[in-house]
């Protein structure tokens, strides 16, 4: 498991939103069938694999090293609970378990003391803190209780969120008519289309995050943009190793494009409902909400 942006989840969702501005959209290895004049396209270098993992790497953790990596290893054992709260953490023992420095101990607990999952106080120490205190919504922390022990909470919660915050979103994006956006919206459609048709994984559930990021930002409203760190995450854990609304399939990418007809349109009812019949293919989502009707 890879470890997400350590800021907190708006210093993440700025520093590594990956969206694709004009110009941009080679980042993508079948953006040269989009229509129209575009530059030709060069494929992502690297495996699979290692996109596979770039995909679910947090920008703020890239080229870290042993703090990146003890900040890791410190908040899963936590969020498992195999450091339970109260716990004291003692900087000599944790930098001798895990052959570190000092600095990196003191950097990493001020890391996850951000997070809200440790509190240093004078003669009391490094304890770790209980469920009650820690920043659910950090991407750090959604991804590590997402791949532990609370795995169907995080995901059920996830989608229950998602539930909440993408409908008004793409409702609030319809009446905003921002072109650049829904241009945009309709090249991520494209791509994840001709990705499917490639059995590319990878690069749809790319374009598919990608998507939803966008969708948020057209919406027009800062604090709700502010909230796409939790999608994004919540992209990154919902499908195991094919990650995104749901496995590449024709009604995904059906629901996909009739949110970007109905944007173009400037139906914010349609694009609000599309919106939801896209979360109900998602099976997290199904067990927790009804399916929307049709009107």
């Amino acid at each position: 498991m890879s470890t997400l942006a350590h800021t907190m989840m708006t210093a993440a969702r700025s520093a590594d939103s990956g969206l694709a501005g004009s110009g941009e959209l080679d980042r993508y290895p079948y953006s040269e069938a989009l229509a129209g004049d575009r530059a030709a396209a060069r494929p992502w270098g690297g495996s699979d694999s290692e996109l596979g993992r770039a995909s679910r790497r947090g920008a703020a953790s890239r080229g870290r090293g042993l703090h990146g990596q003890l900040v890791q290893q410190l908040g899963q054992m936590i969020v498992s609970g195999d450091l339970g709260a109260d716990r004291p953490l003692v900087p000599e023992e944790i930098g001798q378990r895990f052959e570190v420095s000092r600095t990196v101990v003191r950097e990493s607990l001020r890391v996850l003391e951000a997070k809200g999952l440790v509190s240093a106080r004078p003669n009391v120490g490094t304890r770790v803190r209980p469920v009650s205190d820690w920043n659910l919504l950090d991407p750090d922390i959604i991804e590590w209780r997402a791949f532990g022990p609370q795995r169907d909470d995080q995901r059920r919660e996830l989608a229950e969120l998602r539930w909440t915050i993408e409908p008004l979103a793409a409702r609030l994006a319809a009446g905003h008519g921002r072109e650049d956006l829904q241009q945009r919206l309709g090249d991520m459609v494209e791509i994840m289309g001709h990705a499917m048709g490639q059995g590319d994984a990878i690069t749809f559930s790319r374009a598919d995050a990608e998507f939803h990021a966008l969708l948020i930002q057209a919406a027009g409203n800062r604090m709700l943009e502010h909230l796409s760190g939790i999608v994004s995450a919540a992209l990154h854990v919902s499908g195991g190793p094919v990650t995104g609304c749901d496995r590449p399939g024709e009604a995904s990418l059906a629901h996909h494009a009739r949110i970007v007809d109905a944007l173009a349109s400037g139906d914010s009812a349609a694009a609000e409902s599309a919106m939801r019949q896209l979360l109900v293919v998602h099976p997290d989502v199904e067990r927790v909400v009804p399916a929307p009707r049709e009107h």
